[in-house]
């Protein structure tokens, strides 16, 4: 979800010496969509542990490959504060893109949880937040 920190904490993996992508980054979807071909072939490689971020309506069809999907979470208001303040990314300050987020809280979010295998409060200092996931990758 928008404002969960995801860039945040895949800087930090990156920093920590993990592979990460962020496929909302150019080249990673075709449309909407996460181009297939080219996921497939990322996760196919080889190397040290892989964090991929994003969130399409393909996503579930790459699950079986994935060890762990971890949804990342915050309440509605932290989630409308940080992209408010946020110096990073414009995306989610208008109000069409505001009641875009609501929307994918209220009708996305619980699809997310539904089939995501951890999720982590990212209220929580980034340093736990990091660890936690290093506590999931190391299974």
């Amino acid at each position: 979800m928008s404002g969960t920190g995801k860039s945040t904490v895949l800087a930090e993996l990156g920093r920590g010496g993990y592979r990460v992508v962020d496929t909302d980054d150019p080249g990673w979807k075709i449309g909407e969509l996460w181009d297939e071909e080219k996921i497939a072939r990322l996760l196919a490689e080889d190397g040290p542990t892989l964090f991929v971020s994003g969130t399409v309506e393909n996503q579930g069809r790459f699950y079986d490959r994935f060890d762990a999907v971890v949804l990342l979470s915050a309440p509605t208001d932290v989630l409308l504060d940080r992209i408010a303040t946020r110096t990073t990314n414009e995306w989610g300050k208008s109000s069409q893109q505001r009641a875009l987020i609501l929307e994918h809280i209220r009708d996305v979010e619980p699809l997310l949880r539904a089939t995501c295998t951890h999720e982590i409060d990212t209220t929580a200092p980034l340093a736990d937040v990091v660890a936690q996931l290093g506590t999931i990758a190391e299974g």
